[in-house]
């Protein structure tokens, strides 16, 4: 039998029908309904009965989107505990400090953001006055994400508790001098105040995601207890379109992040005018987190719509603020009634009739300043819902008007983002509507004046008791340094002993050294190894079984490989994290272990190995973000250089990543060649990260999957590895074919695998052309670059000191030819500070398909090209004939 005209199959087709009489009676009372009370009747029971299903723990599909109204109604709001009329006054002053602020240092053209803390001002001090948790109680308090615009108003705040003094908000954004305030949240500016860096925009709410899910990994791992600690991140809508904004979304349901809360600001404006000027974001929003996994919690009007809503007895009212776009809501709140009454209320003859009933101060009152994000009641309730909420996190879509309360020349304009300044005029207004106690004789010199209602009012006291109750100032970054004891010695002897006869990639010393500093009695359990999903491509799979893949569910299923030794097993407290996919979400696991010994007084141990090609290239500003939060710890570049990983083409040959590395101040970036050479660049890394003196520094390493004959270490290297370069050999130290005495000489310095060409043309060079080449291993030209800089700066400042790569090659008459796997700009960082004729050899320009051996011709590093090049240089200083470049070219094959 074929279905009716129209009739779509549905999985429900699939399914047997055991009783069909019933079924066919429910659709008959649905078709009852809709044809006695009209299709809203019918859709609004629909509606009722899957809520109330949803409810009852029924497995039903969720509705991805609800009505545009509040979600907690006015009858169901939770008693407020506070005083309301105090707590507007702490937020008037606070209101008033962050315009001021802002205004005052637009004189310098230093510029500032007023308009984003005036939307949300109930949204922060709803907060701080009854929910965000301090660090001076049991615990890590709780972790604030605050909105990068909105730090006038954090400003403020912490000027009215005495923790920011006028003269400093007179140095917004002016902090050559060393008592400014940075623009936005920064710890490294601020390191007091500011926990979390967040205007780049999407990272913050995908850091906020990871350091929850961080806090139960420490949890689950009995390392902290953060059973009481909760992550607020503060959100624009406009921000969402970020991609990684809603990137972990799924992680976060399906861990069941309950200690996780999203507030997101839609004042339905981004920073050059509707965030979805045709649509509605606030329903677009719900739908995408309802369809996550995540609680949702609306707060979009005020407390004035309570009446709109109990006249609109026909449901023509909540389609109608369905319907309307964005754009138009918020061209609502900047007309007058009559526009209002034509545009909105007269869609419709329901509509029309609703309006009737309504004065036009009503009417005013409602579409101009009523929103669920500007009522401290509404909020609070939005607050308490979140956190007595378990089994998944919650996201709050609180509505408020962008630029509330500075005037009709700024709220809801499509400009504010950009205005930086009110007039006198303007604050006078602001003043009168606030109720602050601010004389007109304050303004007589021009300049809008700070406001303070003393350290001893009624409004400060207020404020430091409730901060007191929650457990101290917020935000607030506290660090309580632990040393770590340094690993026993016993784990670094393998590298350095070397592997005999046995060929080990670099990669694999790497994995080898961490297993051996993972057994550590006193900090193995420290270590955070983050992989995304590429362990067993860099042979970590050997940890598996041991350390175990960290999942707050442990393993509900039995393994396919379970048979086998190195089978995939997961953990409630497994140590790695093994993040699926997703380069973005395991750099934001590393930052929160890596800031960890801040945020929970627990210094962690992190290591996050990927793919090199798929590390600075993609997430650089993830690492920037992790140089700002003064985090430590060490990235690993896997599979490193452009011609080392064969086959793979373009997309994965990494030629550039150190150079990208070089542009931030707070990595150390290291190319070891050898497997002691790993050794020594960790332990010393784990003394400057996490000794007595640690410093807020991270590594980048780089490491290789070229399996190689590993050397042991020789003598006297070890500062020469930490600085960057030591001569590895000479060319005296060859055993066979040694050049005459007399021989023209080359410095032949290289990174990484790259060592392992010059070694062998180390020896062409000898054998067939009577050349003396001594060989360099620069372990870091990103560390000679700096301590080059270093003396530089020290110049300016009457010292004399010579870079560390000047006084290696001090004596040396010879030329330097520099060759690595990268671009010919990494090595040409120190070129300026070798005082020796000096030139490279790199692998510039895109990857390719290829064997090593034939990407290494094709970009000219393979061993052959290096004696032509070396030829060539002599030949230019009169010390070879010239035949000589073409005569190799020919024998070579160039």
């Amino acid at each position: 039998m074929s279905d009716p005209v129209g009739k779509l199959p549905s999985e429900l087709d699939q399914l047997p029908d055991r009783d069909t009489e019933e079924t066919a009676e429910w659709a008959a009372s649905l078709d009852a309904v809709a044809q006695a009370a009209g299709t809203r009747r019918a859709e609004y029971l629909l509606r009722r009965t899957l809520q109330h299903a949803e409810a009852a723990g029924l497995a039903l599909p969720k509705l991805l989107e609800t009505d545009y109204v509040n979600t907690i109604p006015t009858a169901a709001e939770p008693e407020f505990p506070g005083d309301e009329e105090m707590e507007a006054k702490i937020t008037a002053w606070n209101r008033w400090n962050a315009a001021a602020m802002v205004t005052r240092g637009s004189k310098y053209g230093v510029g500032g953001h007023i308009a984003t803390f005036a939307s949300a001002a109930w949204l922060y001090e709803t907060g701080f006055q009854h929910f965000f948790r301090g660090k001076e109680a049991d615990g890590s308090g709780d972790q604030l994400y605050i909105q990068g615009h909105a730090s006038p108003g954090i400003y403020a705040r912490a000027f009215l508790d005495g923790r920011i003094s006028e003269q400093q908000l007179d140095n917004f954004r002016q902090e050559s001098g060393g008592n400014g305030l940075p623009s936005y949240p920064h710890p490294r500016r601020l390191p007091w105040l500011w926990e979390f860096p967040t205007v780049s925009m999407g990272l913050g709410p995908l850091s906020a995601i990871y350091q929850a899910r961080f806090n139960r990994y420490l949890q689950n791992r009995s390392i902290k207890d953060t059973a009481n600690s909760h992550v607020w991140a503060f959100l624009g809508d406009g921000e969402m379109d970020e991609p990684e904004s809603t990137a972990a979304l799924a992680l976060a349901s399906r861990e069941q992040l309950d200690n996780l809360t999203f507030v997101i600001n839609c004042n339905l404006q981004r920073l050059d005018g509707p965030v979805r000027a045709n649509f509605r974001v606030v329903q677009e929003l719900e739908a995408q987190f309802r369809g996550a996994g995540w609680n949702v919690i609306k707060s979009l009007w005020g407390s004035a719509w309570d009446e709109l809503f109990q006249l609109d007895t026909t449901g023509a009212l909540v389609r109608r603020l369905r319907e309307v776009p964005d754009a138009q809501f918020q061209t609502y709140a900047t007309r007058d009634v009559a526009y209002i009454r034509q545009h909105f209320f007269g869609a419709n003859a329901e509509l029309v009739a609703l309006g009737a009933l309504l004065s036009d101060a009503k009417i005013a009152e409602c579409f101009h300043n009523s929103r669920g994000g500007h009522e401290p009641r509404k909020v609070y309730a939005a607050y308490k819902a979140a956190l007595e909420h378990k089994g998944a996190p919650t996201v709050i879509l609180a509505q408020t008007v962008k630029g509330y309360t500075l005037g009709a020349g700024f709220e809801s304009k499509n400009a504010n983002h950009q205005m930086k300044k009110l007039t006198i005029d303007e604050f006078k207004d602001m003043r009168d509507l606030l109720g602050l106690p601010i004389p007109d004789s304050a303004f007589a010199d021009g300049k809008v004046p700070y406001g303070h209602p003393g350290a001893n009012s009624p409004e400060v006291q207020y404020l430091n008791e409730r901060r007191a109750a929650l457990g101290g100032p917020a935000p607030a970054r506290k660090v309580k340094h632990v040393a770590l004891p340094a690993p026993a010695d016993r784990s670094f002897a393998p590298l350095l002993k070397g592997s005999g006869k046995q060929e080990m990639a670099t990669t694999m010393a790497f994995v080898r050294l961490v297993k051996d500093l993972m057994r550590d009695k006193e900090t193995g359990k420290r270590w955070v190894p983050i992989v995304p999903d590429e362990a067993r491509t860099f042979g970590m799979e050997s940890l598996f079984p041991s350390a175990g893949i960290y999942s707050p569910l442990g393993q509900t299923y039995e393994p396919v490989d379970r048979d086998q030794l190195m089978y995939y097993k997961e953990a409630k407290d497994g140590q790695i994290l093994n993040e699926g996919i997703t380069e973005a979400g395991a750099m934001a696991d590393f930052i929160a272990a890596c800031t960890s010994y801040a945020t929970h007084g627990e210094p962690m141990i992190p290591f996050y190995i990927f793919y090199s090609m798929f590390g600075w290239q993609r997430t650089a500003d993830q690492m920037w973000q992790l140089a700002d939060q003064l985090g430590k710890g060490f990235i690993v570049g896997a599979t490193a250089g452009r011609t080392t990983l064969t086959g793979e083409g373009l997309q994965h040959a990494d030629g550039h990543s150190h150079l990208i590395a070089s542009t931030n101040p707070a990595s150390l970036n290291y190319d070891p060649a050898f497997a002691y050479e790993i050794a020594v660049i960790v332990k010393d890394g784990l003394r400057r990260m996490y000794g007595e003196q640690p410093e807020d520094v991270f590594y980048y390493l780089t490491v290789y999957n070229e399996p190689k004959v590993q050397p042991a270490m020789p003598e006297g290297v070890e500062e020469g590895i930490l600085k960057g370069l030591y001569r590895f050999n000479t060319a005296a130290d060859l055993a066979e074919a040694a050049p005459a005495a007399d021989a023209p000489k080359i410095q032949l310095m290289a990174s990484g695998t790259a060592i392992h060409w010059i070694l062998e043309a180390q020896k062409l060079l000898a054998a067939e052309w009577n050349v003396a080449a001594d060989v360099w291993s620069a372990t870091s030209w990103g560390e000679l670059r700096r301590d080059a800089l270093e003396c530089d700066e020290a110049l300016l400042r009457g010292e004399v000191r010579t870079p560390y790569v000047t006084r290696a090659l001090e004596g040396v008459t010879s030329p330097v030819l520099a060759v690595s796997d990268w671009m010919r700009q990494v090595p040409d960082q120190i070129s300026q500070w070798v005082e020796q004729d000096y030139t490279s050899l790199g692998t510039d320009g895109f990857g390719l398909s290829d064997t090593r051996e034939g990407a290494r011709r094709h970009f000219g590093v393979d061993a052959q090209s290096i004696v032509v090049a070396a030829l060539a240089q002599l030949v230019r200083r009169g010390e070879v004939p010239a035949s000589a470049v073409k005569e190799a070219r020919e024998r070579y094959g160039l």
